[in-house]
């Protein structure tokens, strides 16, 4: 069955009307950047609404930056923020975002794994819902990278009772001011369902395609982020537990 052409996702009004930003955190991919800059390109333009792609350099020691800026010059659609050092996933997406300026805000990795094809099919799904976040029907990693996200997904699931199957994925799309509210934390992009929730607001889970790597190597490994991630999981229970609701009727004094 073919997929669909990105024009016929039926958009809702509040993201046709705001627009879409791509924030991508890149650190140590020069040879990913034109390849991704290009499929985003071509998957966004037929939508007919505003869009820009930000990408983040995350302190790469390569030509990442070099690469984003000659895209940059080809398409000013798309711009270039640069991170003083490597500060981290989390701090790089905080930037890209803090720096969009549409209302709402899709991420990926800057690896070119997740599929630029399917942003639309996030943004179609916020009709029913605040964000959506994807979630990898088949994974194109090392087992050992596939166990582990398992275990840590079910761990996590089982802690903060947040429902999302698979929040190691990068693709998502929310509203920019939504998370710009959250209180930034190194590991943060690791709970956004959660953190949103924590909010009131709703989101979609969606079935999204995940690639090989073709280019640059993983900065990921398994024991650079279990003690760290169950350092992040016990800090978003303590917060989650401690947060402030205030319900007010109407003429309430505050």
């Amino acid at each position: 069955m073919a997929e669909p052409a990105a024009s016929s996702y039926d958009m809702p009004e509040k993201v046709t009307a705001g627009g879409i930003s791509v924030v991508i955190p890149a650190y140590d991919e020069e040879e990913s950047v034109p390849p991704l800059a290009a499929e985003i390109l071509a998957a966004l333009s037929p939508l007919g609404f505003p869009f820009e792609v930000v990408f983040v350099d995350d302190g790469s020691r390569d030509g990442t930056a070099q690469e984003v800026a000659r895209a940059a010059e080809r398409d000013a659609r798309i711009r270039l923020v640069r991170m003083p050092e490597n500060s981290g996933q989390s701090a790089a997406t905080w930037a890209g975002v803090r720096a969009a300026r549409m209302k709402y805000v899709a991420t990926m990795d800057g690896d070119g794994q997740n599929d630029p094809a399917d942003v639309p099919l996030l943004l179609s799904a916020l009709s029913g819902a605040d964000l959506a976040i994807g979630r990898r029907l088949k994974r194109h990693d090392s087992w050992v990278r596939k166990a582990s996200s398992r275990i840590a997904n079910a761990v996590r699931r089982s802690a903060l009772r947040d429902g999302a199957a698979d929040t190691g994925c990068s693709l998502k799309v929310f509203p920019r001011e939504a998370f710009l509210s959250l209180p930034p934390f190194v590991g943060m992009h690791r709970f956004l369902p959660a953190l949103f929730a924590r909010q009131g607001l709703i989101y979609a889970q969606v079935g999204v395609n995940h690639r090989p790597r073709k280019a640059g190597r993983s900065k990921y490994g398994v024991w650079n982020r279990a003690w760290r991630g169950l350092v992040d999981l016990l800090g978003v229970m303590w917060l989650l537990r401690r947060a402030v609701r205030v319900r007010l009727s109407e003429g309430e004094e505050k």
